[in-house]
């Protein structure tokens, strides 16, 4: 039978990681030219002294098959914070296996000893792994819509900002 395990990630898994980003990217028909996220960024912000987001890692006989990445955010009704799921991915040849499953419980497990409130991600439309959330028991907050501010638009509202002392 095979060892499933759930690890931490370490700065040594930077590589593993981008691997897993740019994975999921294709599985999400992405070009992999959008995903520009390095092994420096990864030890920057995932294990540096700012650290921006945490990673798990799955394994099946000590071989990565998965990961998901993390971080906190605040619900301002509950006054509480949660963790977001940015991303989980699990290799085709481990689907079915109780992986992702195992990884999600571990982000809950995490959360709820943390005083979390609850845990949130975004999926695709088209992504069969929507039945597979649905059966974890998350909800699909039907009257949200995910927006996104694109860097041209980004950069012209910055240029627009009043200035003010920036923490």
């Amino acid at each position: 039978m095979a060892e499933i395990r759930i690890r931490w990630a370490t700065e040594a898994d930077a590589a593993r990681i981008v691997y897993f980003i740019r994975a999921l990217a294709t599985y999400e028909k992405e070009p992999l030219e959008n995903v520009k996220v390095t092994e420096a960024d990864v030890r920057r912000d995932g294990f540096g002294a700012h650290r921006c987001f945490e990673v798990l890692l799955a394994e099946i006989d000590q071989q990565p098959m998965g990961f998901t990445l993390f971080f906190h955010n605040y619900s301002t009704w509950q006054g509480r914070h949660g963790l977001y799921i940015e991303d989980i991915f699990v290799e085709e040849a481990a689907r079915g296996t109780g992986l992702g499953r195992k990884l999600i419980a571990a982000v809950a497990k995490i959360a709820h000893s943390r005083g979390c409130a609850r845990v949130d991600l975004a999926v695709l439309k088209w992504n069969p792994a929507r039945g597979f959330y649905h059966r974890l028991g998350f909800d699909h907050a039907e009257p949200w819509q995910i927006y996104r501010l694109g860097a041209a638009n980004f950069a012209a509202l910055v240029g627009e900002a009043v200035d003010f002392p920036l923490a």
